[in-house]
C-alpha cells in the first residue's frame, strides 16, 4: 500500500496537471486521460489513508484531517471541473460521466458484498472442517481407550478368573 502523504501528494499534482493542460487544451475530451489519472490518484490516496487509519499507527485526528482536506481538494476540483463541462456546453456528457460513475460504484459495491460472502461462506467451511476434524479425533481418543480398557478387562478376567 501507498503511503498516504505519497497518495495526497499525487492527488495535489494531478490536479495541477489537470489544471496546467485545461489552459492549454483545445477540447475536453483532450483532457479524458489526465482525468482518469486525477481520479484515479483521488481513490489510491482514499484507500491508502483508511488503510492507514486501520493500522492504529496514527492518531485518529491527523488521520481523519488528512482524509477530509484530500477529500476536499477533489470535490472542489471537481467542482471546477464541472463548471468547466458547462462552459463549454457540454454539461450532458457531464451528466453522462456521472452516471456512469455511480453505476460503476454500485457494481464495484455489489462485487465486494459478493467477495466477503463468500470469505465469509469460506471461513464458516473451513471452521465446520475443523469441528467434524476435532470430533473425529476425539471419537477415536475415546474409542481407543475403549478398546484398551475392553482388553485389559478381558485379560485380568483370564489371568485371575473371577470375571463372569
Amino acid at each position: 500500500m501507498i503511503d498516504p502523504i505519497t497518495a495526497l501528494a499525487g492527488i495535489q499534482s494531478a490536479i495541477s496537471l489537470v489544471k496546467k493542460a485545461a489552459k492549454v487544451a483545445n477540447d475536453l475530451g483532450s483532457l479524458a486521460p489526465m482525468l482518469g489519472k486525477l481520479f484515479d490518484a483521488k481513490s489510491v490516496a482514499t484507500k491508502s489513508m483508511l488503510e492507514a487509519k486501520r493500522s492504529k499507527n496514527k492518531s485518529n485526528m491527523g488521520t481523519a484531517l488528512q482524509i477530509e482536506m484530500a477529500l476536499e481538494q477533489a470535490r472542489a476540483f471537481e467542482e471546477e471541473l464541472k463548471m468547466l463541462f458547462m462552459q463549454t456546453g457540454k454539461i450532458d456528457v457531464w451528466n453522462k460521466i456521472k452516471a456512469r460513475e455511480a453505476e460503476m460504484n454500485l457494481a464495484d459495491a455489489k462485487e465486494i458484498s459478493a467477495l466477503k460472502a463468500q470469505e465469509k461462506k469460506a471461513k464458516e467451511k473451513e471452521e465446520e472442517m475443523t469441528e467434524i476434524v476435532l470430533a473425529i479425533g476425539v471419537l477415536f481418543f475415546v474409542a481407543f481407550f475403549a478398546f484398551v480398557g475392553v482388553s485389559e478387562l478381558i485379560d485380568f478376567c483370564e489371568k485371575t478368573r473371577r470375571c463372569g
